[in-house]
Protein backbone atom coordinates (compact mmCIF):
# COMPACT_ATOMS: atom_id res chain seq x y z
CA UNK A 1 0.00 0.00 0.00
CA UNK A 2 1.02 3.33 -0.27
CA UNK A 3 1.24 5.65 2.67
CA UNK A 4 2.12 9.36 2.27
CA UNK A 5 4.30 10.55 5.18
CA UNK A 6 7.19 13.65 4.98
CA UNK A 7 10.49 12.89 7.60
CA UNK A 8 8.94 16.66 8.94
CA UNK A 9 6.61 14.78 10.58
CA UNK A 10 9.40 13.64 12.88
CA UNK A 11 9.41 17.29 14.27
CA UNK A 12 8.32 17.76 17.75
CA UNK A 13 6.29 21.10 16.94
CA UNK A 14 4.60 21.24 20.17
CA UNK A 15 4.62 19.91 23.67
CA UNK A 16 1.30 17.89 22.90
CA UNK A 17 1.23 13.85 22.86
CA UNK A 18 0.29 13.69 19.25
CA UNK A 19 3.58 15.73 18.47
CA UNK A 20 5.61 13.67 20.71
CA UNK A 21 9.47 12.53 20.23
CA UNK A 22 9.71 8.67 18.53
CA UNK A 23 5.78 8.72 17.46
CA UNK A 24 5.71 8.88 13.88
CA UNK A 25 8.99 6.89 14.19
CA UNK A 26 7.22 4.56 15.92
CA UNK A 27 5.17 3.79 13.18
CA UNK A 28 7.70 3.77 10.60
CA UNK A 29 9.58 1.66 12.12
CA UNK A 30 6.73 -1.05 11.82
CA UNK A 31 5.26 -0.17 8.61
CA UNK A 32 8.12 1.00 6.55
CA UNK A 33 9.56 -2.66 5.00
CA UNK A 34 5.65 -3.66 3.99
CA UNK A 35 4.72 0.00 2.25
CA UNK A 36 5.73 2.60 -0.08
CA UNK A 37 6.27 5.95 1.00
CA UNK A 38 4.95 8.60 -1.37
CA UNK A 39 6.39 12.32 -0.39
CA UNK A 40 3.70 14.57 1.03
CA UNK A 41 3.76 18.09 -0.24
CA UNK A 42 2.18 21.22 1.04
CA UNK A 43 -1.94 22.21 1.33
CA UNK A 44 -2.51 25.20 -1.00
CA UNK A 45 -3.55 28.45 1.01
CA UNK A 46 -7.43 27.92 -1.61
CA UNK A 47 -7.21 24.21 -0.20
CA UNK A 48 -7.25 25.10 3.45
CA UNK A 49 -9.27 28.73 2.66
CA UNK A 50 -11.82 26.40 1.33
CA UNK A 51 -12.50 25.07 4.60
CA UNK A 52 -11.17 27.26 7.45
CA UNK A 53 -11.67 30.96 7.97
CA UNK A 54 -9.39 33.70 7.54
CA UNK A 55 -9.09 34.30 11.88
CA UNK A 56 -8.63 30.45 12.18
CA UNK A 57 -5.56 30.57 9.50
CA UNK A 58 -4.17 33.58 10.95
CA UNK A 59 -4.09 31.58 14.35
CA UNK A 60 -2.28 29.23 13.35
CA UNK A 61 0.40 31.13 11.53
CA UNK A 62 0.98 33.23 14.41
CA UNK A 63 1.76 30.02 16.57
CA UNK A 64 4.19 28.79 13.87
CA UNK A 65 1.93 26.35 13.13
CA UNK A 66 1.21 26.27 9.18
CA UNK A 67 3.98 24.96 7.64
CA UNK A 68 3.88 21.40 9.74
CA UNK A 69 -0.17 21.95 9.85
CA UNK A 70 -0.42 22.60 5.87
CA UNK A 71 2.02 19.34 5.45
CA UNK A 72 -0.49 17.79 6.66
CA UNK A 73 -3.59 18.32 5.17
CA UNK A 74 -1.58 18.18 1.87
CA UNK A 75 -0.65 14.72 3.14
CA UNK A 76 -4.28 14.49 3.41
CA UNK A 77 -5.00 15.53 -0.33
CA UNK A 78 -2.93 13.21 -1.29
CA UNK A 79 -3.71 10.29 0.35
CA UNK A 80 -7.79 10.64 -0.90
CA UNK A 81 -6.42 11.11 -4.18
CA UNK A 82 -4.67 8.43 -4.33
CA UNK A 83 -7.52 6.01 -2.92
CA UNK A 84 -9.60 7.09 -5.69
CA UNK A 85 -7.62 4.20 -7.16
CA UNK A 86 -6.19 1.92 -4.45
CA UNK A 87 -5.90 2.19 -0.54
CA UNK A 88 -4.05 4.49 1.11
CA UNK A 89 -3.07 5.84 4.34
CA UNK A 90 -1.76 9.21 5.12
CA UNK A 91 0.57 9.14 8.27
CA UNK A 92 0.77 12.41 9.21
CA UNK A 93 0.61 15.42 12.12
CA UNK A 94 -0.53 17.23 13.49
CA UNK A 95 -4.16 15.33 13.47
CA UNK A 96 -6.96 17.18 12.31
CA UNK A 97 -10.37 16.08 13.28
CA UNK A 98 -11.18 18.94 16.21
CA UNK A 99 -10.40 21.37 14.68
CA UNK A 100 -13.96 23.52 13.00
CA UNK A 101 -13.67 26.06 10.68
CA UNK A 102 -13.12 29.22 13.07
CA UNK A 103 -11.63 27.71 15.84
CA UNK A 104 -9.31 24.22 17.06
CA UNK A 105 -8.69 22.24 19.88
CA UNK A 106 -7.75 18.80 20.67
CA UNK A 107 -3.79 18.50 19.51
CA UNK A 108 -5.59 19.55 16.14
CA UNK A 109 -4.87 22.97 14.09
CA UNK A 110 -6.90 22.13 10.24
CA UNK A 111 -9.07 19.69 9.75
CA UNK A 112 -6.99 17.33 7.40
CA UNK A 113 -10.26 14.75 6.78
CA UNK A 114 -12.40 17.92 5.46
CA UNK A 115 -9.84 19.53 3.50
CA UNK A 116 -9.35 16.29 1.76
CA UNK A 117 -12.64 15.82 0.74
CA UNK A 118 -13.55 19.24 0.04
CA UNK A 119 -10.50 19.59 -2.71
CA UNK A 120 -12.25 15.94 -4.02
CA UNK A 121 -15.42 17.58 -4.34
CA UNK A 122 -14.18 21.13 -5.62
CA UNK A 123 -12.42 19.00 -8.41
CA UNK A 124 -15.49 17.25 -9.19
CA UNK A 125 -13.32 13.79 -8.79
CA UNK A 126 -16.50 13.25 -6.14
CA UNK A 127 -20.13 13.49 -5.77
CA UNK A 128 -20.64 11.67 -2.13
CA UNK A 129 -18.45 10.65 1.14
CA UNK A 130 -18.54 9.31 4.05
CA UNK A 131 -16.22 9.50 6.73
CA UNK A 132 -15.83 6.65 9.43
CA UNK A 133 -13.84 8.17 12.58
CA UNK A 134 -12.33 5.38 14.78
CA UNK A 135 -11.16 7.62 17.45
CA UNK A 136 -11.85 7.34 20.87
CA UNK A 137 -12.78 11.29 20.57
CA UNK A 138 -15.47 12.54 19.30
CA UNK A 139 -14.30 14.30 15.49
CA UNK A 140 -16.38 17.36 16.81
CA UNK A 141 -14.50 19.73 14.13
CA UNK A 142 -15.27 16.95 11.13
CA UNK A 143 -18.73 17.17 12.27
CA UNK A 144 -18.88 20.95 12.73
CA UNK A 145 -17.47 21.42 9.26
CA UNK A 146 -18.55 18.44 7.17
CA UNK A 147 -22.23 17.27 8.88
CA UNK A 148 -24.32 19.75 6.96
CA UNK A 149 -23.02 19.47 4.09
CA UNK A 150 -24.94 17.24 1.82
CA UNK A 151 -22.27 15.16 -0.09
CA UNK A 152 -21.26 13.75 3.28
CA UNK A 153 -21.57 11.38 6.17
CA UNK A 154 -19.78 11.55 8.73
CA UNK A 155 -19.96 8.55 11.69
CA UNK A 156 -18.06 8.80 14.63
CA UNK A 157 -18.06 4.82 16.73
CA UNK A 158 -19.26 5.49 20.17
CA UNK A 159 -19.29 1.92 21.28
CA UNK A 160 -17.42 1.32 24.23
CA UNK A 161 -17.67 -2.61 24.29
CA UNK A 162 -15.13 -4.32 21.58
CA UNK A 163 -17.87 -6.58 20.74
CA UNK A 164 -20.13 -4.10 20.08
CA UNK A 165 -18.14 -1.63 18.26
CA UNK A 166 -17.15 -4.08 15.57
CA UNK A 167 -20.95 -4.30 15.01
CA UNK A 168 -21.38 -0.76 14.72
CA UNK A 169 -18.32 -0.53 12.20
CA UNK A 170 -19.94 -3.90 10.29
CA UNK A 171 -23.57 -2.12 10.52
CA UNK A 172 -21.76 1.11 8.88
CA UNK A 173 -20.42 -0.36 6.15
CA UNK A 174 -23.12 -2.64 5.23
CA UNK A 175 -25.28 0.74 4.65
CA UNK A 176 -22.47 3.13 3.36
CA UNK A 177 -22.86 4.32 -0.41
CA UNK A 178 -20.55 6.71 -1.09
CA UNK A 179 -17.62 7.48 -4.10
CA UNK A 180 -15.01 7.46 -1.36
CA UNK A 181 -14.62 6.57 2.25
CA UNK A 182 -12.32 8.30 4.49
CA UNK A 183 -11.09 6.80 7.97
CA UNK A 184 -10.39 9.50 10.60
CA UNK A 185 -7.90 6.71 11.85
CA UNK A 186 -7.12 6.97 15.32
CA UNK A 187 -5.39 4.46 17.96
CA UNK A 188 -6.07 5.57 21.20
CA UNK A 189 -9.12 3.26 21.59
CA UNK A 190 -6.04 0.28 21.84
CA UNK A 191 -5.93 -1.70 24.92
CA UNK A 192 -2.90 -0.44 25.84
CA UNK A 193 -4.00 3.16 25.03
CA UNK A 194 -6.60 5.63 26.92
CA UNK A 195 -9.15 4.26 25.62
CA UNK A 196 -8.44 0.72 26.92
CA UNK A 197 -11.45 -1.64 24.11
CA UNK A 198 -9.84 -2.90 21.38
CA UNK A 199 -7.07 -5.04 20.54
CA UNK A 200 -4.65 -5.14 17.33
CA UNK A 201 -6.26 -7.30 15.34
CA UNK A 202 -9.97 -5.27 15.67
CA UNK A 203 -8.31 -2.11 13.40
CA UNK A 204 -7.57 -5.42 11.01
CA UNK A 205 -10.70 -5.72 10.90
CA UNK A 206 -12.14 -2.39 10.92
CA UNK A 207 -10.03 -2.41 7.68
CA UNK A 208 -11.37 -5.25 6.17
CA UNK A 209 -15.11 -4.19 6.78
CA UNK A 210 -14.19 -1.09 4.82
CA UNK A 211 -12.55 -2.64 2.45
CA UNK A 212 -15.52 -5.04 1.91
CA UNK A 213 -17.84 -1.83 1.99
CA UNK A 214 -15.60 -0.37 -1.30
CA UNK A 215 -15.61 -3.77 -3.29
CA UNK A 216 -19.55 -3.53 -2.91
CA UNK A 217 -20.29 -0.04 -4.07
CA UNK A 218 -16.90 0.72 -6.28
CA UNK A 219 -15.88 3.55 -4.08
CA UNK A 220 -12.42 4.46 -2.98
CA UNK A 221 -10.86 4.62 0.32
CA UNK A 222 -8.10 6.01 2.62
CA UNK A 223 -7.16 6.39 6.32
CA UNK A 224 -5.76 9.49 7.95
CA UNK A 225 -3.91 9.26 10.89
CA UNK A 226 -5.46 11.29 14.58
CA UNK A 227 -5.24 10.05 17.74
CA UNK A 228 -2.52 6.64 18.98
CA UNK A 229 -0.35 7.69 22.13
CA UNK A 230 1.23 4.15 23.52
CA UNK A 231 4.65 4.19 21.23
CA UNK A 232 4.63 0.50 22.16
CA UNK A 233 1.50 -0.53 19.85
CA UNK A 234 0.98 2.52 17.51
CA UNK A 235 3.00 0.67 14.73
CA UNK A 236 1.46 -2.69 14.83
CA UNK A 237 -2.36 -1.17 15.14
CA UNK A 238 -1.25 1.04 12.31
CA UNK A 239 0.24 -2.41 10.19
CA UNK A 240 -3.09 -4.08 11.21
CA UNK A 241 -5.66 -1.50 9.39
CA UNK A 242 -3.29 -1.37 6.53
CA UNK A 243 -3.46 -4.73 5.75
CA UNK A 244 -7.35 -4.83 6.59
CA UNK A 245 -7.57 -2.79 3.78
CA UNK A 246 -5.12 -3.55 1.13
CA UNK A 247 -6.21 -6.34 -1.22
CA UNK A 248 -5.81 -9.80 -0.85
Amino acid sequence: MKVVFHEDFYQVYTSDPAADEGRMEAVIEVIGPHVDIITAQDASEGDIEAVHTAAQIDFVKRHGLHPIASLAAGGAIQAATIGLAEPCFGLIRPPGHHASADSCWGFCYYNNMAIALEHLRRHDLISSAYVLDIDLHYGDGTVNILGRRDYVRVHNVAASDRNAYLREVEAEMERCTADIIGISAGFDNHRQDWGGVLDTEDYREIGSLVRQACLRTGAGCFALLEGGYNHRVLGHNVMALIQGLSPE
